[in-house]
């Protein structure tokens, strides 16, 4: 009996199947009966291990292979039928070829182990901003992480039925060996083929794969966008509630931000999560862009994460959540670098004792996760479930910058936002394999995730202002700015709520600025900073720029741009050049 009434979704898993040849088939329901069972299984196996349940009640710890930690961006290929339309931000893969190549380490690899079918949907399941996909896995941790990420089972099934549309995701853990390991994307054909890895971002295809490489190629064909944004809500006290995207590379404080607690001076003011890490955004009947956010957990960088932090965050993972590659203390809670628990790691992230006379690193990987459920956020917003999304009026660019960049600008209108955004560098961070702490240039955070060419990227963002006249104000911020002893000069966290106010006032004409050659900057009166510790050259210094580090700026931002050559929008080159002209007048 078919367990679809889809052909197309029918045949592909016939296909599939004959392909891995697996023990048997299970179709996900999506219940909690399914992800319990499946959470005994893995018990059972060690693939997951019970935490403390008093303390940490449903909570589980994964540890995957040592070798598999992190996004492989060397190993993620955009495969579309011509080179040029990947683009030089992508590694390249004739489809043809790439099939092959995958087909072949899929061909048995899942003999002897359960294949799963998930069908998944991005987004609220009555939402016309939504997209539905399949994802085919041998991984029951993957399985039940898809259960906390997305709305994962039958409703997502009848949508697919309802349709007909839907992005198909072939995952296998295989070998878990890094030289057979591959994550590749097929736009044109809406699919994705993911071997070798356990990895989140490599094996939940809903999530990177599905939600921003594929996504980005739908969004533009269709006329929206697909990005690497949080989406916040910020209320005043007088109960008015306006929301803000804001698009930072991992592990530079996109969660933080969407879940920020506002400082004491700020009582009344509130914020809720919509989204953490993705947002999808279309143009609405006023002219407005509306957000939703595709994901329904949080699958967050867990070190640092502490009451001080990100009180949000930290309440969110009590319950509930699937921790990998934490260390654990001598109670069995889970533990993490920049906790502040007080308590003492006894065995580190790869299951090693952790003793005085071992030197074996941090008892938490720099890149460990947790997956947890958004509507354990304290300040989760039930928006995030609203079939039209959310009104954006401001979107966020920032990186981690020790120089240069100033606390906030603004754009000076679109065309220079979207300039601001295409520039954006920032200093690596653990979330990705390679070196740390290297400047790249990293466009609106979709180095990783665009998944066509940048050139016709930036060209899609300028595009919007011929559908809309009521676009959203566009910032840049930088939180990390240091004085010459490496001490930050902003405080940060909840006094970020200062920075927000400001862009919001800005968008609507209530803030003054300064207009610089990058553009406008707050005077250090209409920046909010009443009852704030911060010397009046730290605010001088945050507040300003340096010109010839500037124009060394436009001048790199130009040969970075200019490398994806005739492609690149003429509107973005004579932006980049009037940024130039202005800096050097």
């Amino acid at each position: 009996m078919s367990n679809t009434s889809n052909t197309a979704l029918e045949q592909w898993i016939k296909e599939v199947a004959e392909l891995t040849k697996p023990d048997r088939i299970v179709w996900c329901n999506g219940s909690q009966d399914e992800y319990q069972g499946l959470v005994d299984e893995m018990l059972a196996n060690g693939t997951l291990s019970k935490l403390n349940q008093d303390d940490y009640p449903n909570c589980y710890l994964h540890r995957s292979d040592p070798r598999d930690v992190a996004r492989v961006e060397g190993a993620t290929m955009i495969c579309t039928k011509t080179e040029i339309d990947a683009g030089p931000n992508n590694i390249w893969m004739e489809p043809t070829a790439a099939h092959e190549k995958i087909d072949a380490m899929f061909d048995g690899c899942m003999q002897g182990r359960t294949m799963y079918v998930v069908p998944y949907c991005m987004g609220p399941i009555a939402s016309p901003l939504s997209r539905c996909g399949v994802e085919v896995t041998d991984s029951p941790y993957v399985v039940a992480n898809m259960k906390i990420m997305t709305r994962m089972g039958q409703s997502a099934l009848n949508r697919i039925e309802k349709e007909g549309n839907f992005v198909k995701g072939l995952h296998s853990t295989g070998e878990l060996d890094p030289d057979r390991r591959f994550i590749m994307h097929f736009p044109e054909e809406l699919s994705i083929k993911s071997y070798g890895s356990g990895y989140g971002g490599n094996a939940l295809l809903g999530k990177k794969c599905h939600a921003l490489r594929i996504a980005s190629y739908q969004a533009r064909s269709e006329g929206w966008l697909a990005e690497h944004m949080l989406i916040l809500g910020l209320t005043n006290p007088e109960g008015v509630t306006r929301y803000v995207a804001a698009a930072f590379p991992s592990a530079c404080g996109k969660t933080n931000l969407a879940m920020l607690v506002p400082p004491e001076s700020h009582k009344g003011w509130k914020v809720s999560t919509i989204g953490d890490d993705i947002a999808w955004l279309q143009p609405g009947k006023d002219g407005k862009l509306y957000a939703i956010n595709p994901e329904a957990g949080f699958f967050g960088v867990v070190p640092g994460t502490s009451p001080k932090t990100n009180y949000n965050a930290y309440k969110s993972i009590e319950q509930d959540t699937i921790f990998t590659n934490v260390g654990v203390t001598a109670d069995n809670n889970p533990y993490w670098e920049g906790k502040e628990s007080g308590e003492t790691p006894v065995i580190n992230w790869k299951g090693e004792p952790m003793t005085s006379e071992t030197d074996n690193g941090p008892a938490a990987h720099p890149n460990s996760r947790f997956t947890a459920h958004a509507t354990y956020n304290p300040v989760y917003s039930p928006e995030s479930e609203n079939p039209g999304g959310v009104p954006i009026d401001a979107i966020i660019f920032g990186g981690r910058r020790r120089e240069l960049a100033p606390l906030i600008y603004e754009a000076k209108d679109w065309a220079h936002g979207v300039l601001v955004g295409a520039g954006m560098a920032s200093e690596t961070t653990a979330a990705a394999t390679g070196q740390v702490g290297v400047v790249r240039r990293d466009p609106m955070a979709m180095k990783p995730f665009c998944g066509y060419n940048f050139a016709d990227y930036f060209g899609h963002w300028l595009s919007m202002s011929e559908k809309s006249d009521n676009l959203p104000g566009v910032f840049h911020v930088n939180w990390f700015r240091r004085d010459e002893d490496g001490r930050f000069l902003w405080p940060g966290f909840g006094e970020n709520l200062r920075v927000l106010r400001w862009a919001l006032d800005r968008v609507d004409g209530k803030a003054d600025a300064v207009e610089t050659a990058i553009g406008y900057l707050p005077t250090a009166e209409s920046l909010d900073t009443n009852d704030l510790d911060i010397a009046a050259d730290d605010l001088e210094a945050i507040l300003s720029i340096d010109k010839n580090q500037w124009a060394a700026e436009m001048q790199a931002v130009g040969e970075y741009l200019e490398s994806y050559g005739e492609r690149l929008p003429a509107a973005l080159r004579d932006e980049y050049k009037k940024v130039q002209a202005a800096l050097a007048a």
